[in-house]
């Protein structure tokens, strides 16, 4: 996650596709590089609100 970010800063939607991308993380057959992106997209999305 990144530093400049609080569990708080997300909507419930990205907390809950967080949330779900994590569960995803944890399949045998999961590709990791793919969900890390999604969630750093995510992220990424949070900090610009945050920074406004």
């Amino acid at each position: 996650m990144a530093s400049d970010l609080n569990f708080s800063d997300f909507t419930r939607g990205e907390k809950a596709a967080i949330a779900s991308l994590t569960a995803r993380m944890a399949l045998p057959r999961a590709n990791l590089t793919k969900l890390k992106r999604r969630i750093e997209r995510i992220e990424q999305d949070a900090l610009r609100r945050k920074k406004k």
